[in-house]
């Protein structure tokens, strides 16, 4: 057992006893959404999970232990605290554990601190990617790298649609990682079901998903996988209306020099507030949705 990861004693019963269980990252809570917004849909997105059959694990550092499993006062502190909370990436997390300090985890720690507590799925909203003008940046998000080496199936909305979605693609190809459409032949774009891009597979149901990444484990691939679950269509946002709101944001964090880690928090309050709050409408749904679709792809997990 890893010395520094705490598995919640909810969790640890349940994988002990072969139950589903759905890992859920924590930037969504300190750096996704204002509070207390971003506590109301955190457990709300538990209650989800729980409803459709599984176990939640909230996952985030919190004085320097590996989170396998949040309660809800530990929930309500990162909320609170906000973006004061470290965004955590790999890089990060033998810092944040040395001096026993907080963490808010991305798609790529959640998937490792995930993996090292057994959890096979993870519901998220969007990966990161490789953002526009990457080739004179080399901003390309840790998060491909992860889904290239750590065994997690990643249930999200698709890329975020600030990103270059097409080198994106490129970039999963190369390193091998399946992109599966759920019930869609199109990788959606986040906030919108289009994005004019094909998936790998087509799937239609949680039991196929289920086998398909049993299938990639047992024969001993390593890496993961990457489910892309399109938002609801009534809560779709029209895709000429993103991407106008998408180009302002970028203007904008140009002129002020916005780069790194603080590129898609940024990016994603701009987007919100040019469009009136209707992209975080949309942003809950689909977290609701593919929390959904894991808690119901676990649960076949456990049966076969």
């Amino acid at each position: 057992m890893n010395k520094y990861l705490s598995i919640s004693p909810e969790v640890a019963k349940a994988l002990a006893e072969g139950k589903p269980v759905v890992a859920l990252e924590s930037t969504i809570i300190s750096h996704g959404m204002p509070y207390p917004q971003n506590v109301e849909t955190a457990l709300r997105v538990e209650q989800t999970i729980r409803e459709n059959g599984a176990v939640p694990a909230t996952i985030a550092i919190i004085g320097g232990r590996l989170k396998a499993g949040c309660t809800p006062e530990e929930i309500e502190y990162l909320g609170k605290k906000g973006p004061a909370v470290i965004k955590a990436s790999r890089r990060d997390l033998p810092v944040l554990l040395a001096r026993k300090e907080d963490g808010a985890t991305t798609v790529t720690t959640t998937m490792i601190i995930a993996a090292m507590a057994g959890i096979k799925v993870f519901a998220t909203g969007g990966i990161g990617g490789v953002h526009r003008g990457a080739q004179h940046t080399f901003d390309i998000s840790a998060d491909l790298e992860e889904l290239a080496q750590t065994p997690v199936m990643v249930i999200c909305a698709g890329a975020k649609s600030i990103l270059d979605l097409g080198l994106t693609l490129e970039y999963l190809e190369t390193k091998g990682v399946p992109v599966i459409g759920y019930q869609t032949d199109e990788l959606p774009a986040f906030y919108t079901r289009h994005s004019g891009f094909g998936v790998d597979y087509r799937i239609d149901t949680p039991e196929e998903l289920a086998s398909v990444f049993e299938a990639k484990i047992a024969s001993g691939l390593k890496g993961g996988m990457l489910v892309t679950n399109p938002i609801p269509e009534e809560y779709s946002m029209p895709k000429e209306v993103i991407d106008c709101a998408i180009e302002h944001a970028l203007h904008e964090a140009a002129e002020a020099g916005i780069h790194g880690k603080q590129c898609t928090p940024f990016l994603l309050a701009k987007v919100k507030d040019l469009t009136g709050g209707d992209s975080l409408a949309a942003n809950i749904q689909l977290v609701l949705n593919n929390a959904r679709l894991a808690a119901k792809t676990a649960a076949a997990m456990s049966k076969a």
